[in-house]
């Protein structure tokens, strides 16, 4: 099982947290590299990004931006062989909550 982390708690011992409009627009999208950063994805699996952690998988998928040709079961077997996480969901969860730690300053 990978690292938890506990953002509700971090955000009640912060002295002061932004306002969340000021950190993403309601139907702005987060690029997935922004999410899965460089220290996240160095801290966490067997790469230093994510392109290079997508162009490992088991597909012809080169970067980022064709994670779509990895297959679902091919992804998580793979997540769970290059990260400290057990399946493609921990992974996403735990990534999400990295940035959100850090667009709130709580990392």
């Amino acid at each position: 099982m990978g690292q938890q982390t506990d953002l509700k708690e971090a955000a009640e011992a912060a002295e002061e947290l932004p306002d969340p409009h000021d950190i993403v627009g309601k139907d702005e999208e987060v690029p997935l590299r922004e999410v899965f950063d460089d220290t996240f994805v160095s801290e966490n699996t067997d790469f230093e990004t994510f392109d290079e952690l997508v162009a490992a998988s088991p597909s012809d998928a080169s970067s980022a931006d064709d994670l779509g040709r990895v297959g679902d079961g091919e992804w998580d077997e793979f997540v769970a062989e290059s990260t400290i996480y057990d399946d493609e969901k921990e992974f996403v969860f735990a990534a999400r909550d990295h940035w959100v730690g850090e667009k709130l300053g709580l990392n």
